[in-house]
């Protein structure tokens, strides 16, 4: 088994032409397509389509190209849409393919991966333990369809959550539930922290009995180290995509990955590159450019109002929402040390690394 990722620019959200020369091109084919990660250049917030519009495109070609439903596609691939590409992020799609071109060595781990699924949620169980836990059922059954052996080998997990709108509390109410809250803006909040404590659950990282729905997004100390949840109004479900190393995987790519301590931590996202393999001091060389096939990261405003003591604003602008500010730094930041702005960014780390920093990865190929 082998896995392969593939990194496009798209020239807006319905542009998937550099996903169809992939396949077109002979590259990859559609039936190998296990994830797909994409930056749309929408608000990121409740209202942002262009998550949806990619989705939907990405569907109907994927769709026409494997004579399958819409639904077995999506049963098959999952589309993972964060938006937001403030400042100098190029919007861009993320291919993970798998595919029987290499085997494993049973020494040398190799990136290995997998996709899948949760049941859709009622609206009551967003943001809460019923999304915690349902999330951990799904990473610990990908890590082990995956052959990734330990916690130690996985090192980022993506995950697409849902979010709450008017209607859907509406059918709560109807039904006498109650949600989580009753500010949209607010659930996707809860329901990346939910999903981010369900990956944390199961990488070991925190233990069952300190969670409950009192703590989501209240205690800040429960946090994982790989978890990178991403909220949208196009789905009911979580999807996610488990990315680590397994000896029982071939090819030439390889993943690390690091926390960042907050949003310059500089020295984070070089960890994460050393970690996967390209040893450097401050600066790559061209060569060692070439061998970072993308950086994914999560990010989100310091909470306490400051990054190392000096007071930021992004928590007070009424007129950019704090998300694409934090966006837009950490973006500028991993791309002046890869040397190219074509990286995944996503915004709100509710229990996704400490307060204000957030974790990062590297898909690098082996030296």
């Amino acid at each position: 088994m082998q896995a392969d990722l593939f990194r496009v620019a798209m020239d807006s959200p319905d542009d998937i032409s550099g996903v169809a020369a992939l396949i077109e091109g002979g590259e990859c084919r559609a039936e190998d397509v296990v994830g797909i990660m994409g930056k749309t250049e929408g608000n990121g917030c409740v209202n942002d389509f262009s998550r949806g519009f990619s989705n939907f495109v990405l569907l109907d070609y994927f769709s026409r190209a494997m004579g399958k439903s819409r639904e077995e596609v999506e049963a098959q691939i999952a589309l993972i849409m964060s938006g937001g590409t403030e400042g100098v992020m190029c919007p861009h799609f993320s291919v993970f393919t798998k595919s029987e071109n290499g085997a494993g060595d049973g020494r040398a781990k190799r990136l290995a991966i997998a996709s899948g699924h949760t049941a859709d949620f009622f609206p009551e169980e967003m943001g809460r333990m019923a999304q915690v836990r349902a999330t951990a059922d799904l990473v610990r059954r990908l890590m082990e369809e995956a052959q990734i052996e330990s916690a130690a080998d996985l090192h980022f997990v993506q995950v697409k959550c849902p979010l709450l709108t008017g209607e859907r509390m509406a059918d709560a109410a109807k039904r006498g539930k109650s949600v989580c809250t009753e500010d949209t803006y607010k659930s996707m909040g809860y329901s990346r922290g939910a999903s981010a404590l369900g990956v944390a659950l199961a990488a070991g990282e925190v233990a069952e009995s300190a969670l409950s729905d009192e703590v989501i997004c209240r205690d800040w100390s429960l946090q994982s180290g790989v978890a990178s949840t991403s909220a949208g109004i196009e789905l009911m479900c979580n999807e996610a995509m488990v990315i680590g190393n397994s000896a029982a995987w071939g090819g030439d790519l390889v993943v690390g990955h690091s926390v960042m301590e907050d949003a310059i931590d500089r020295d984070a996202v070089r960890e994460a590159i050393v970690n996967a393999g390209v040893a450097f001091e401050w600066s790559l060389t061209p060569e060692q450019r070439a061998r970072v096939v993308n950086v994914f990261a999560k990010c989100e405003a310091s909470p306490d109002g400051l990054v190392r003591g000096r007071r930021h604003t992004m928590l007070d602008d009424s007129d950019i929402n704090n998300t694409r500010h934090a966006r837009s730094v950490v973006n500028a930041v991993v791309s002046s040390i890869v040397g190219d702005t074509m990286t995944y960014v996503s915004g709100g780390a509710e229990h996704q690394g400490p307060p204000g920093g957030g974790p990062v990865a590297a898909v690098v190929r082996a030296g």
